[in-house]
């Protein structure tokens, strides 16, 4: 299974005022492994950054000015995207401008984006397993575990790479042995059980050698010559 965790970073709010997409980050996600690939660009909008924009990104149109149009990276863009499940944190909201950013394209546009991958938004999943609770990218980490102290400014391949230790964590099942007797997380959440396919494939068996044996019966040996007892060759019970 191939994910891509995705993260942008725009010039304001609303695509439908104009704003553009400036940068895109993506980690790729192979089996629940980070492989190491990613995609990384900024793109020169043609536009001034909206100054709260610039408040959570810190990157402005200066910086921007000798950067690539999105025309001249979507081949690659797509190329790495294209067939994956996308990984997305408020997923509305990029998805939103990657469509808007597909639909401006002169040479014409590959369509919507949940036509070619299929799309998983974290802050829904949170929602859902953690609700009532501050769910954006810093609490998450909070209550993950995840050490995310480098993060000052939003960086869209930075929080690509947190949001896939996030989503890892969040998906993973029972994250740490409970001692209560109850099946509550530390923050109070309820762990979700993940449940194995019933049509899985068998686990592999690996048997003891001949050797392994008899260096555990020779520990039995010892066992039983030092405490007396050894369970493992007390006969059960006549019934």
């Amino acid at each position: 299974m191939r994910q891509v965790v995705l993260d942008t970073e725009t010039t304001g709010l609303e695509p439908s005022q104009g704003h553009r997409i400036i940068e895109i980050g993506c980690v790729e996600v192979v089996d629940r492994e980070l492989t190491g690939n990613h995609f990384h660009v900024y793109i020169n909008p043609d536009r001034e950054i909206d100054e709260g924009a610039l408040a959570v990104h810190g990157i402005s149109s200066e910086f921007l000015a000798d950067k690539p149009r999105f025309h001249e990276i979507v081949n690659d863009f797509l190329t790495f995207i294209r067939g994956a499940e996308l990984v997305i944190h408020n997923a509305a909201f990029d998805v939103g401008f990657m469509d808007h950013e597909f639909n401006l394209l002169a040479s014409g546009s590959p369509g919507k984006t949940d036509t070619f991958c299929t799309i998983t938004d974290t802050l829904l999943m949170a929602r859902k397993k953690h609700p009532g609770q501050k769910n954006n990218l810093d609490a998450l980490c909070k209550r993950y575990g995840i050490d995310n102290s480098h993060r000052e400014l939003h960086g869209a391949l930075l929080d690509a790479e947190i949001l896939a230790d996030v989503y890892l964590r969040m998906t993973g099942g029972q994250s740490a042995l409970s001692l209560h007797g109850d099946d509550e997380t530390a923050d109070g959440g309820i762990e979700e059980v993940v449940r194995l396919s019933p049509g899985r494939a068998a686990l592999k068996v690996i048997r003891a050698t001949e050797i392994e044996l008899a260096e555990h019966e020779a520990r039995l040996d010892a066992i039983q010559k030092g405490a007396g007892q050894v369970l493992w060759r007390t006969p059960p019970p006549a019934v």
